[in-house]
Protein backbone atom coordinates (compact mmCIF):
# COMPACT_ATOMS: atom_id res chain seq x y z
CA UNK A 1 0.00 0.00 0.00
CA UNK A 2 1.58 3.43 -0.69
CA UNK A 3 2.39 5.64 1.57
CA UNK A 4 1.71 9.24 0.63
CA UNK A 5 2.83 12.71 2.70
CA UNK A 6 -0.04 15.08 3.60
CA UNK A 7 0.67 18.68 2.18
CA UNK A 8 0.06 21.15 5.07
CA UNK A 9 -2.71 22.94 4.06
CA UNK A 10 -4.65 19.50 4.11
CA UNK A 11 -4.12 19.88 7.89
CA UNK A 12 -6.45 20.39 10.17
CA UNK A 13 -6.74 23.55 11.92
CA UNK A 14 -6.85 21.53 15.40
CA UNK A 15 -3.69 19.84 14.85
CA UNK A 16 -1.68 23.14 13.81
CA UNK A 17 -3.31 25.34 16.74
CA UNK A 18 -1.28 22.63 19.71
CA UNK A 19 2.46 24.37 20.89
CA UNK A 20 4.62 22.04 19.13
CA UNK A 21 2.85 20.29 15.80
CA UNK A 22 4.76 17.78 13.47
CA UNK A 23 7.07 18.41 11.16
CA UNK A 24 5.17 16.50 8.68
CA UNK A 25 2.12 14.13 8.15
CA UNK A 26 2.61 10.56 6.21
CA UNK A 27 -0.63 8.41 5.44
CA UNK A 28 -1.92 5.28 4.29
CA UNK A 29 -5.24 4.88 3.26
CA UNK A 30 -8.25 7.55 2.80
CA UNK A 31 -7.00 11.36 3.31
CA UNK A 32 -9.14 11.44 6.51
CA UNK A 33 -12.25 13.67 6.99
CA UNK A 34 -11.42 16.43 8.54
CA UNK A 35 -15.13 17.60 9.23
CA UNK A 36 -16.02 14.62 11.21
CA UNK A 37 -15.60 14.85 15.02
CA UNK A 38 -12.65 12.92 16.00
CA UNK A 39 -12.95 10.66 19.42
CA UNK A 40 -9.95 9.66 20.85
CA UNK A 41 -9.97 6.45 22.20
CA UNK A 42 -7.26 5.04 24.62
CA UNK A 43 -6.24 2.69 27.91
CA UNK A 44 -4.60 0.14 29.16
CA UNK A 45 -2.66 -2.97 26.71
CA UNK A 46 -3.20 -5.15 29.73
CA UNK A 47 -7.22 -4.74 30.08
CA UNK A 48 -10.02 -6.53 32.25
CA UNK A 49 -13.29 -8.24 30.78
CA UNK A 50 -14.87 -5.04 31.35
CA UNK A 51 -12.66 -2.78 30.25
CA UNK A 52 -12.88 -4.86 26.80
CA UNK A 53 -16.90 -5.02 27.23
CA UNK A 54 -17.16 -1.06 27.81
CA UNK A 55 -15.00 0.19 25.11
CA UNK A 56 -17.19 -2.06 22.44
CA UNK A 57 -20.62 -0.53 24.30
CA UNK A 58 -19.85 3.03 23.98
CA UNK A 59 -18.34 3.01 20.55
CA UNK A 60 -21.33 0.85 19.62
CA UNK A 61 -23.39 3.42 20.76
CA UNK A 62 -22.05 6.43 18.13
CA UNK A 63 -23.06 4.31 15.32
CA UNK A 64 -25.08 6.51 12.74
CA UNK A 65 -23.12 9.60 13.73
CA UNK A 66 -20.10 11.63 11.93
CA UNK A 67 -17.26 10.40 14.35
CA UNK A 68 -13.93 9.53 13.46
CA UNK A 69 -12.36 7.02 16.21
CA UNK A 70 -8.84 7.39 16.83
CA UNK A 71 -6.54 5.59 18.30
CA UNK A 72 -2.81 3.90 18.48
CA UNK A 73 -2.90 0.30 16.78
CA UNK A 74 -0.96 -0.83 20.02
CA UNK A 75 -1.91 -4.32 22.16
CA UNK A 76 -5.45 -3.89 24.38
CA UNK A 77 -7.93 -1.32 24.46
CA UNK A 78 -6.43 0.68 21.26
CA UNK A 79 -7.19 -2.30 19.30
CA UNK A 80 -10.71 -3.19 20.92
CA UNK A 81 -11.62 0.77 19.55
CA UNK A 82 -10.24 -0.08 16.51
CA UNK A 83 -12.04 -3.33 15.54
CA UNK A 84 -15.70 -2.11 16.87
CA UNK A 85 -15.28 1.34 14.98
CA UNK A 86 -14.81 -1.02 12.14
CA UNK A 87 -17.38 -2.99 13.17
CA UNK A 88 -20.45 -0.21 13.69
CA UNK A 89 -19.26 1.39 10.73
CA UNK A 90 -17.32 4.30 11.94
CA UNK A 91 -14.57 5.69 10.00
CA UNK A 92 -11.43 5.11 12.53
CA UNK A 93 -7.79 6.35 12.34
CA UNK A 94 -4.69 4.74 13.75
CA UNK A 95 -1.54 6.23 15.02
CA UNK A 96 0.79 4.19 15.42
CA UNK A 97 4.43 4.68 17.57
CA UNK A 98 6.21 3.60 14.29
CA UNK A 99 6.44 4.99 10.64
CA UNK A 100 4.12 3.20 8.04
CA UNK A 101 6.41 0.83 5.92
CA UNK A 102 5.11 -2.73 6.48
CA UNK A 103 8.55 -3.86 7.69
CA UNK A 104 8.61 -1.53 10.55
CA UNK A 105 4.76 -1.11 11.59
CA UNK A 106 4.35 -1.40 15.39
CA UNK A 107 3.07 -3.83 16.87
CA UNK A 108 4.16 -6.55 13.62
CA UNK A 109 0.73 -8.52 14.87
CA UNK A 110 -1.55 -6.03 14.02
CA UNK A 111 -0.78 -5.57 10.74
CA UNK A 112 -3.81 -7.57 9.14
CA UNK A 113 -5.91 -4.95 11.65
CA UNK A 114 -4.17 -2.15 9.77
CA UNK A 115 -4.48 -3.73 6.55
CA UNK A 116 -8.37 -3.80 7.43
CA UNK A 117 -8.30 -0.34 8.78
CA UNK A 118 -7.25 0.81 4.89
CA UNK A 119 -9.48 -1.77 3.39
CA UNK A 120 -12.26 0.30 5.42
CA UNK A 121 -11.89 3.65 4.22
CA UNK A 122 -9.57 4.40 7.20
CA UNK A 123 -6.56 5.99 7.72
CA UNK A 124 -3.03 4.92 9.16
CA UNK A 125 -1.65 8.33 9.71
CA UNK A 126 2.64 9.34 11.31
CA UNK A 127 4.95 12.08 11.49
CA UNK A 128 7.85 9.58 11.41
CA UNK A 129 9.96 8.77 7.90
CA UNK A 130 8.13 5.36 6.64
CA UNK A 131 10.95 2.92 8.00
CA UNK A 132 11.30 4.51 11.20
CA UNK A 133 10.89 1.89 13.73
CA UNK A 134 9.20 2.08 17.08
CA UNK A 135 11.54 2.85 20.12
CA UNK A 136 10.67 4.01 23.49
CA UNK A 137 10.17 7.87 23.14
CA UNK A 138 7.65 7.72 19.66
CA UNK A 139 5.06 6.43 21.67
CA UNK A 140 4.79 10.27 23.36
CA UNK A 141 5.84 11.38 20.75
CA UNK A 142 2.88 10.57 18.90
CA UNK A 143 0.05 10.46 21.79
CA UNK A 144 0.42 14.60 21.04
CA UNK A 145 -1.16 13.79 17.35
CA UNK A 146 -3.46 11.46 19.23
CA UNK A 147 -4.73 14.66 21.91
CA UNK A 148 -4.20 17.42 19.11
CA UNK A 149 -6.52 16.07 16.78
CA UNK A 150 -9.27 15.42 19.02
CA UNK A 151 -12.25 16.99 19.96
CA UNK A 152 -12.40 14.71 23.15
CA UNK A 153 -10.09 11.81 24.41
CA UNK A 154 -11.89 8.81 26.18
CA UNK A 155 -9.67 7.10 28.82
CA UNK A 156 -10.99 3.17 29.12
CA UNK A 157 -8.82 1.77 32.21
CA UNK A 158 -5.08 3.25 32.57
CA UNK A 159 -2.95 1.80 35.22
CA UNK A 160 -1.04 4.32 37.32
CA UNK A 161 2.22 4.83 35.16
CA UNK A 162 0.12 4.42 31.80
CA UNK A 163 1.26 5.85 28.59
CA UNK A 164 -2.10 6.37 28.46
CA UNK A 165 -1.95 9.31 31.21
CA UNK A 166 0.22 11.33 29.00
CA UNK A 167 -1.86 11.43 25.83
CA UNK A 168 -4.79 12.62 28.90
CA UNK A 169 -2.11 14.81 30.19
CA UNK A 170 -1.35 16.90 26.76
CA UNK A 171 -5.52 16.43 25.60
CA UNK A 172 -5.38 18.92 28.93
CA UNK A 173 -2.76 20.61 27.80
CA UNK A 174 -4.26 21.72 24.54
CA UNK A 175 -7.64 22.56 26.13
CA UNK A 176 -9.83 19.37 25.11
CA UNK A 177 -12.18 17.56 26.89
CA UNK A 178 -11.19 14.42 28.66
CA UNK A 179 -13.33 11.75 29.71
CA UNK A 180 -13.08 8.28 31.53
CA UNK A 181 -14.88 5.47 32.60
CA UNK A 182 -15.30 4.59 36.06
CA UNK A 183 -14.35 1.22 37.37
CA UNK A 184 -13.77 -0.86 40.43
CA UNK A 185 -11.67 0.87 42.81
CA UNK A 186 -9.98 -3.09 43.49
CA UNK A 187 -8.89 -2.79 39.59
CA UNK A 188 -4.81 -2.40 39.43
CA UNK A 189 -6.22 -1.72 35.53
CA UNK A 190 -8.22 1.62 36.38
CA UNK A 191 -6.13 3.27 39.08
CA UNK A 192 -4.89 5.87 36.60
CA UNK A 193 -8.04 6.59 34.84
CA UNK A 194 -10.20 6.71 38.15
CA UNK A 195 -7.46 9.26 39.38
CA UNK A 196 -8.34 11.10 36.15
CA UNK A 197 -12.20 11.63 37.43
CA UNK A 198 -11.00 12.73 40.97
CA UNK A 199 -9.29 15.48 38.95
CA UNK A 200 -12.21 16.59 37.06
CA UNK A 201 -12.16 14.02 33.95
CA UNK A 202 -16.28 13.88 32.37
CA UNK A 203 -17.90 10.75 34.13
CA UNK A 204 -18.94 8.63 31.00
CA UNK A 205 -21.18 5.32 30.74
CA UNK A 206 -23.22 5.43 27.97
CA UNK A 207 -22.80 6.52 24.32
CA UNK A 208 -25.28 8.81 25.16
CA UNK A 209 -22.82 10.83 27.60
CA UNK A 210 -20.11 10.61 24.17
CA UNK A 211 -22.56 11.93 21.70
CA UNK A 212 -23.51 14.77 24.72
CA UNK A 213 -19.92 15.61 25.41
CA UNK A 214 -19.09 15.74 21.29
CA UNK A 215 -21.37 18.23 20.79
CA UNK A 216 -24.42 16.27 19.65
CA UNK A 217 -27.53 17.69 19.73
CA UNK A 218 -29.69 14.63 21.00
CA UNK A 219 -32.99 16.07 20.82
CA UNK A 220 -32.52 16.68 16.96
CA UNK A 221 -31.11 13.25 16.28
CA UNK A 222 -33.41 9.94 15.26
CA UNK A 223 -33.62 8.13 18.30
CA UNK A 224 -30.63 5.52 18.75
CA UNK A 225 -32.51 2.65 17.87
CA UNK A 226 -33.57 3.93 14.33
CA UNK A 227 -29.65 4.62 13.49
CA UNK A 228 -28.98 0.98 14.78
CA UNK A 229 -31.96 -0.22 12.99
CA UNK A 230 -30.72 1.65 9.79
CA UNK A 231 -27.50 0.11 9.82
CA UNK A 232 -27.85 -2.98 9.85
CA UNK A 233 -28.18 -6.22 7.73
CA UNK A 234 -31.16 -7.90 6.16
CA UNK A 235 -30.12 -10.88 8.93
CA UNK A 236 -29.61 -8.69 11.16
CA UNK A 237 -32.86 -7.26 10.89
CA UNK A 238 -34.51 -10.59 10.86
CA UNK A 239 -32.79 -11.17 14.58
CA UNK A 240 -33.94 -8.46 16.01
CA UNK A 241 -37.66 -9.04 14.84
CA UNK A 242 -36.99 -12.78 16.43
CA UNK A 243 -35.70 -10.81 19.55
CA UNK A 244 -38.86 -9.14 20.89
CA UNK A 245 -39.58 -11.47 23.09
CA UNK A 246 -35.36 -13.31 24.36
CA UNK A 247 -34.88 -16.24 22.90
CA UNK A 248 -31.99 -19.09 24.03
CA UNK A 249 -29.33 -19.69 21.27
CA UNK A 250 -30.64 -22.61 19.81
CA UNK A 251 -34.12 -21.46 19.58
CA UNK A 252 -32.77 -18.90 17.46
CA UNK A 253 -30.52 -20.48 15.41
CA UNK A 254 -33.65 -22.79 14.75
CA UNK A 255 -35.74 -19.45 13.54
CA UNK A 256 -32.90 -18.56 11.57
CA UNK A 257 -32.80 -21.68 9.04
CA UNK A 258 -29.32 -21.01 7.91
CA UNK A 259 -26.31 -22.89 8.93
CA UNK A 260 -24.87 -22.89 12.96
CA UNK A 261 -21.90 -21.36 12.05
CA UNK A 262 -22.80 -18.60 9.98
CA UNK A 263 -25.36 -17.75 12.67
CA UNK A 264 -22.84 -17.54 15.51
CA UNK A 265 -20.61 -15.06 13.21
CA UNK A 266 -23.35 -12.71 13.10
CA UNK A 267 -24.71 -13.22 16.86
CA UNK A 268 -21.11 -12.45 17.44
CA UNK A 269 -20.65 -9.56 14.96
CA UNK A 270 -23.94 -7.64 16.59
CA UNK A 271 -22.86 -8.60 20.03
CA UNK A 272 -19.39 -6.15 19.47
CA UNK A 273 -21.98 -3.83 17.54
CA UNK A 274 -23.90 -3.32 20.78
CA UNK A 275 -26.92 -4.68 19.58
CA UNK A 276 -27.97 -8.02 21.95
CA UNK A 277 -26.34 -9.23 24.51
CA UNK A 278 -26.45 -12.62 26.49
CA UNK A 279 -27.61 -13.42 29.77
CA UNK A 280 -28.67 -16.25 31.76
CA UNK A 281 -28.79 -18.55 28.85
CA UNK A 282 -30.79 -15.71 26.88
CA UNK A 283 -30.32 -13.50 24.09
CA UNK A 284 -31.86 -9.93 24.35
CA UNK A 285 -31.71 -7.12 22.65
CA UNK A 286 -29.32 -4.59 24.11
Amino acid sequence: MEIKKLNKQDWPEALLEIADPPEQLNYRGQKPNWKSVFLTVVGSRRYSGYGKDICEKLIAGLRGHNITIVSGLAFGIDSIAHKTALATNLRTISIPGSGLADSVLYPRANKPLADKIVAAGGTLLSEFNPTEPATYWTFPQRNRIMAGLAKAVLIIEATEKSGTLITARLALEYNREVCAVPASIFSRFAIGSNKLLRQGATVITSGQDLLETLGFDLDKQAPQSELRLADCSAEEKKILELLKEPLGRDDLIRHLNIPTGQANIILSAMEIKGLLKETLGKIRIN
